[in-house]
């Protein structure tokens, strides 16, 4: 099983979405789950991405979870030198035993065209990073994905879901 997985901040909690796939072109998800955390109102961003692996690692633990590949709308690493983004952090906090992909719309310096995959008939690509799988197959698997805009429909039904709470 594979998730898509958002995260979204409400004033004092954090929501996190997951949806449940097999197979990489699907349009609808096999399961979807969320869950709500509480949180400090301010946070710094490091505090934030402490509340993001909170937030997920409850919802794997109550859903039973246990992927083997997690992608999300963000960076794993944040240049090609494999600067670590929230990505990387959930890779390590999840033992390195769940392989993660990145998604971003935003173009990132210093990361360079390889890192682009072209989505269907959308014309700016989406940024790759990976931990825990070859960064072609991840593309691979990306390109792969239902969707003729630049964000794959599971993405988009996961953040819709982190976006209204429960």
């Amino acid at each position: 099983m594979k998730l898509a997985i958002a995260l979204e901040f409400f004033t004092d909690q954090v929501q996190a979405a997951a949806v449940a796939f097999d197979a990489w072109d699907a349009l609808e998800p096999d399961k979807t789950c969320s869950t709500l955390v509480a949180v400090a109102a301010r946070l710094s961003p490091a505090e934030r991405d402490q509340c993001r692996l909170a937030g997920l690692l409850q919802l794997l633990r109550e859903q039973a979870l246990g992927p083997e590949l997690i992608v999300f709308d963000g960076l794993v690493h944040l240049d090609a030198q494999g600067t670590p983004g929230w990505g990387q952090l959930l890779y390590d906090a999840l033992g390195g035993r769940v392989a993660v992909i990145g998604v971003s719309k935003r173009v990132t310096q210093g990361l360079p065209a390889q890192f682009e995959v072209m989505r269907e008939t959308e014309a700016l690509p989406v940024i790759v990073t990976c931990v825990g799988i070859d960064l072609g197959a991840a593309k691979a698997r990306v390109r792969a994905m239902h969707g003729k805009r630049r964000m794959p429909t599971l993405l988009k039904l996961a953040a819709r879901n982190a976006k209204s709470p429960d």
